[in-house]
């Protein structure tokens, strides 16, 4: 079993707390949730439905994402601009609170919502945004455009498809993948029943802020994916795993040295390491190259991290009144995986080279479900099932059958840079006949599977950012390359000889 034992508190009060607030903060998702109020709190038939309508109105805060629309930020501007993208990330969770801690009155009068809450978060957005444009200017000499047309936000109800909210945002396209996991798309998980229990409901308690029963499918009875291309001529067929445990050790922390370095509670969602211990909000290369690593294998010291999973089941984790757990809604226990696997592979289409040092890759989307899906990465499925993969659902698994998310991450490299501004532009996937776009090369592909033995049924998610919702599609893997030379060459050497190498 791979469930985590952790001290935990759940009281009926903090429960009813949570789910008075998850009425403004979950949207329609929990209407059909049976709420427990506490004493004191209005619960006539009349006020409930006032709220559930408000809910339904001012589910999701949507905002622009200015990290996609700055792509092109000068390397001098970098830190601050980050430190302001961060903190803008910051502003949007502090106006979930506020709705929290205005819901009474918002049922009463939802205009409330944009005069006390959606306008000074407008101004401060503008503000940070402002500190972008000057921060750029100076590094560069010229301020970006269009930086005013990014400060407001909208509210939605979490019904209303985010891909149409952030179509054409800009990005590599999720579904482009080689390697290991099966083709995902965004068929998979559409239109395909998922009835049964609500997934904000354990044990007759709502938990958080999502996500809702139709965000589960039943995953018998998802279509089995077509068979993937045959590698063709020439391609490297070998691969190099690497075991770096479960997190058995419990390294949590809710930072994102990639996205948001130097900022504490960066991604306000607790993320899951293996490999590197050294990482944090703070981590340097040099701290990296210095840190101790769980992996089997000294010379990788590569720091692999994920969003955790939690059991939404009305118990609470030891990080209830923390960054990154309740204090962020997310709430409920953390699951250590049963089985995580860690596995390089080649290219259908030719040889691999090898991937520099410090190389920083983030798979997926956080952000998926106000951006649109244009780069979301995650597949999920059940043991027995894998045939079958969602991209947009949570898979609801057979009894003797344990959940499955994989990530298979970009395998092509711009040949110059570690990283980018906007974190995605110096990797990319393959093309759809398996080759690297124009000036990429093929680097040895991540493809990462983890496993949960956790009870059958929709009382599952991950973390995510408030507004998010806890849906599947926000899912996202990040990795930082901290093998040694002699190992990447090891690793080179097994994929283009086809060996398969640990």
């Amino acid at each position: 079993m791979g469930r985590t034992s952790r001290r935990k508190r759940s009281t009926l009060a903090n429960r009813a707390i949570v789910a008075s607030a998850a009425l403004i903060l979950g949207g329609g998702g929990l209407v059909a949730v049976n709420v427990h109020a506490s004493a004191g709190e209005g619960t006539s038939g009349e006020s409930r439905g006032e709220f559930r309508d408000a809910g339904r109105r001012m589910s999701t805060i949507d905002c622009p994402d200015a990290g996609i629309a700055l792509p092109g930020i000068p390397e001098g501007a970098r830190p601050e601009v980050d430190r302001e993208l961060a903190a803008m990330d910051t502003q949007i969770t502090e106006a979930y609170r506020q709705f929290a801690d205005r819901r009474e009155q918002i049922a009463r009068d939802p205009a409330l919502a944009g005069n006390a809450v959606l306008g000074p978060l407008k101004d401060k957005r503008a503000a940070s945004l402002d500190r972008i444009g000057i921060a750029v200017e100076r590094a560069s000499g010229e301020r970006p455009r269009g930086l005013d047309g990014l400060a407001g936000c909208s509210m939605r109800a979490d019904d209303e498809e985010g891909a149409e909210q952030g179509a054409g945002t800009g990005g590599q396209d999720g579904g482009q993948e080689a390697g290991e996991v099966p083709e995902q798309g965004q068929d998979g998980g559409q239109d395909q029943g998922g009835e049964g229990q609500d997934p904000g409901q354990g044990e007759g308690e709502a938990q958080g802020n999502g996500p809702e029963a139709a965000d589960f499918v039943d995953i018998e009875s998802v279509q089995p994916a077509a068979d993937r291309p045959r590698n063709r001529r020439g391609a490297s067929r070998g691969s190099f795993s690497t075991d770096c445990g479960r997190n058995e050790n419990g390294k949590f922390n809710p930072d994102n040295v990639i996205a948001a370095p130097g900022v504490s509670n960066g991604a306000h969602h607790m993320h899951d390491y293996v490999g590197n211990q050294a990482t944090d909000a703070f981590s340097s290369d040099d701290d990296l190259a210095a840190g101790a690593t769980t992996c089997r294998n000294q010379g990788d010291r590569s720091t692999y991290y994920w969003p955790v999973l939690r059991l939404r089941n009305g118990e609470d984790e030891a990080d209830v009144d923390a960054d990154g757990g309740g204090r962020d809604q997310n709430t409920g226990e953390i699951q250590t995986p049963s089985r995580v696997t860690l596995k390089f592979v080649g290219s259908p289409t030719g040889k691999v080279t090898a991937m520099p040092r410090f190389l920083r890759i983030i798979t997926g989307d956080a952000k998926a479900f106000t951006n649109g899906d244009a780069n979301a990465n995650a597949s999920w499925s059940c043991t027995g099932f894998e045939d079958r993969q969602l991209k947009d659902k949570y898979p609801i698994c057979p009894e003797g059958s344990q959940v499955v998310r994989s990530f298979a991450f970009q395998s092509c490299w711009d040949g110059q840079n570690t990283d980018s501004a906007n974190h995605r532009t110096h990797v990319a996937f393959a093309q759809q006949d398996g080759r690297c776009p124009n000036g990429f090369r093929a680097v040895p592909q991540l493809v990462q599977r983890i496993v949960y033995d956790i009870p059958p049924g929709p009382g599952f998610a991950v973390d995510s950012f408030p507004e998010q919702l806890h849906k599947p599609v926000t899912d996202h893997g990040d990795f930082i390359n901290v093998f040694d030379d002699r190992l990447m060459k090891k690793v080179v050497s097994c994929i283009n000889g086809g060996r398969r190498c640990r």
